[in-house]
């Protein structure tokens, strides 16, 4: 994995620290849960070692070994090649009717989703017990991880592409003004100045025939993307594809990391593991321009696809007390132009995993835990998929989850910034 030069006053700051706490009397997993216990937390950008994380070239690896084990169960395709010329891979298994579309490092400092993807991909392609045959015959699961790779290379948000590259594939966008997303300053440690890049989890539009047009750029959050990039469209292709075939894709995961010093509401004392979200757009019958999809935006079932990953996270809870500190992602969030908004527009379930941490603040710490509970939450709700009980959950449960709680992190204002404002710092989603 590539080094990230920054500078000595970023490297400086202060790690996680747990105040009095004495664990080593604790099982190896209730120590680890100790030290997620809120205490003194930075969100200031700091060089952190990533390496126990998956990188590209052992993303190729892996996959390729469990294509093999698997016998073929798991299927690999290579859809196509990032800006800087690296693979995009995707791995399908299972004959099911019910589509359902996974993804992971769309924000390449935000990695657990891989590691979590292969995990999944290794059990549901080799066990042969009667949960594993079941998801293999009700479910297709198709995954992309690591839809970023020049920016998990990188280890930074965006990707690595500039304007130019962008106005000389699509020569209509000549004298425009670049997309709003397109990153040329400092952000969260990185400097976009000399490798231009973008935030491609804003690149995405509900029409998935969409051709980029000068009249709609800069843009805005609140606005539809465009497909720019190479990595979305291999995403919107794999999605359109799936589409043809099943007539929808029943559900879209979308795996993300979100700041490292958000704590529970009700219990400041504890970090939050992950947050979810299951709503990503305004109401499309009340929001001009996107009438046309609010016949096939189901909000309800977004919520009972996440009532899922609670009720899954909550029961695991018992064995490991972290992985009940689950919160809502906040529920104001109006992102068309984000995957999960686009593909919930047009039909599917969607459900966002907001894990703690990037790793410019967190590193690799608590890297076992973590996958582990986006394994957790995802076996939670592709079991209740493949059951059906997903129909049978109650969708008010949805708003029952708490709220996420403040964070609490030092390194100034930044710490409370949205990721639809592109101007912040600290970004999430």
């Amino acid at each position: 994995m590539p080094v990230r030069r920054r500078s000595a006053a970023l490297i400086a700051f202060s790690t996680l620290t747990l105040l009095g706490a004495t664990v080593t009397a604790l099982p190896a997993h209730a120590a680890q849960d100790q030290v997620m216990l809120a205490t003194t937390c930075s969100e200031t950008p700091r060089d952190l070692p990533v390496n126990q994380f998956t990188d590209h070239r052992e993303l190729g690896v892996e996959l390729d070994r469990i294509e093999r084990v698997s016998g073929g169960r798991v299927e690999v395709e290579q859809l196509g090649h990032s800006n800087r010329g690296r693979a995009i891979w995707s791995a399908r298994v299972g004959t099911g009717r019910k589509a359902v579309l996974l993804t992971s490092e769309i924000h390449g400092n935000e990695k657990t989703g891989t590691d979590a993807l292969l995990d999944l991909l290794d059990w549901v392609g080799t066990s042969e017990s009667a949960k594993a045959k079941r998801w293999r015959s009700e479910l297709t699961i198709v995954a992309i991880p690591k839809m970023n790779p020049d920016g998990a290379e990188l280890d930074r948000r965006g990707n690595d592409m500039t304007w130019q590259e962008v106005t000389a594939r699509f020569p209509q966008l000549r004298g425009s003004q670049p997309a709003w997303n397109y990153y040329t300053r400092s952000l969260q440690g990185d400097d976009y100045s000399a490798r231009p890049g973008f935030d491609i989890n804003r690149d995405y539009h509900p029409n998935l025939d969409y051709v980029p047009r000068k009249e709609d750029f800069p843009g805005t959050s609140a606005q539809t993307g465009w497909y720019l990039s190479p990595e979305t469209r291999a995403v919107r292709d794999v999605y359109r594809g799936l589409t043809a075939e099943f007539g929808e894709v029943d559900t879209y995961v979308d795996l993300h990391h979100q700041g490292a010093c958000y704590v529970m509401p009700a219990e400041p004392d504890e970090f939050v593991t992950l947050s979810i979200s299951g709503r990503f757009v305004d109401d499309p019958a009340t929001t001009p321009g996107l009438e046309q999809y609010a016949d096939r935006y189901d909000l309800d079932y977004s919520k009972r696809l996440n009532v899922a990953v609670n009720n899954a996270l909550q029961a695991a809870a018992a064995n490991r007390p972290a992985f009940g500190n689950i919160t809502l992602y906040p529920q104001d969030t109006n992102l068309p132009g984000t995957g999960l908004g686009s593909f919930a527009l047009n039909g599917s379930g969607a459900v966002l995993f907001e894990v703690r941490g990037q790793t410019q603040t967190l590193g690799q710490q608590h890297r076992a835990m973590l996958v582990r509970s986006v394994y957790v939450g995802l076996d939670g709700m592709l079991s209740s998929i493949a059951s059906g009980q997903v129909n049978r959950l109650d969708p008010a449960d949805y708003d029952r989850i708490p709220p996420r709680g403040p964070n609490i992190g030092t390194g100034g204002a930044d710490a409370e910034r949205r990721a639809d404002d592109p101007r912040a710092d600290v970004l999430e989603h």
